[in-house]
């Protein structure tokens, strides 16, 4: 019940994020460009400097690398189930003059359910780790606790960002945001129920949500930022692969 108590705290605190965000009422195209940049530098710095490395201290390198390419391909078949309809460089959106925004939105909302399921997918390994680490010893597993904790609140601002600048309502986006930081309880109750979890496991899961993610910035929200403002995309981009950084 310990792992349970405090991987709940730590997966509950991406709502910290999601409540920074309701400062923004009405996000125009420069903040949309600042959000969704800011997503994707916060999920590269989580896949390079902390899901790559960690896979591969608990495995191997053919491990890292086939589970990194799996969570690539399975992204990119969800990408082709998934309906989309892609900006149009030709025909800006211009959503301080149009009266009906919601169709012009709806690629930014698509990309905002992909980032979710993304943080989401991470946050399973991260769970798994809590608990591990509690087993390992009580302050190990506190530490690995505070320092998912304060990462998952730029996790929880990744998340929000794109949900809410795709027109989503801000008690919806609270919901989806808690969803994704709650999966590290689901994390850790699986690791609780499969007590034979190899680090082998763990390691290509960790690469496969690294895959995974890496997937999403390049495919959605970098080049929806850069559509939108490519100088404040590169800035939330930058200001978010640091802030990942330095959460670590």
């Amino acid at each position: 019940m310990q792992s349970i108590l405090y991987s709940f705290i730590a997966g509950t605190s991406t709502l910290l994020g999601a409540l920074l965000l309701m400062l923004f009422h009405a996000p125009g195209k420069k903040t949309m460009a600042v959000l969704l940049g800011f997503a994707g530098g916060v999920m590269i710095s989580l896949s390079v400097f902390e899901l790559m490395p960690e896979a591969l201290v608990l495995g191997n390198m053919r491990t890292v690398i086939i589970g990194f390419i799996l969570g690539c391909l399975i992204m990119y078949m969800i990408d082709r189930m998934i309906p989309h309809a892609h900006l149009s460089v030709s025909n800006d959106l211009d959503i301080e003059n149009k009266k009906n925004i919601s169709m012009d939105l709806n690629p930014i909302l698509r990309t905002g359910y992909l980032v979710f399921f993304g943080i989401a997918l991470h946050n399973i390994p991260e769970g798994l780790a809590i608990g591990a680490g509690l087993e390992a010893s009580p302050a190990v597993g506190i530490h690995i606790a505070i320092a998912i904790g304060l990462h998952n609140i730029p996790e929880g601002l990744a998340v929000a960002g794109p949900l809410r600048a795709g027109g989503m309502s801000m008690p919806k986006v609270i919901l989806f945001t808690l969803g994704a930081g709650l999966m590290t309880v689901v994390g850790t109750i699986i690791g609780i129920l499969v007590l034979d979890i190899s680090d082998a496991l763990i390691s290509a899961l960790l690469a496969f949500a690294a895959g995974a993610m890496i997937y999403i910035v390049n495919d959605e929200l970098l080049p929806k930022a850069n559509h939108f403002h490519d100088h404040l995309a590169n800035a939330g981009m930058i200001s978010g692969l640091l802030l990942g950084f330095l959460l670590l």
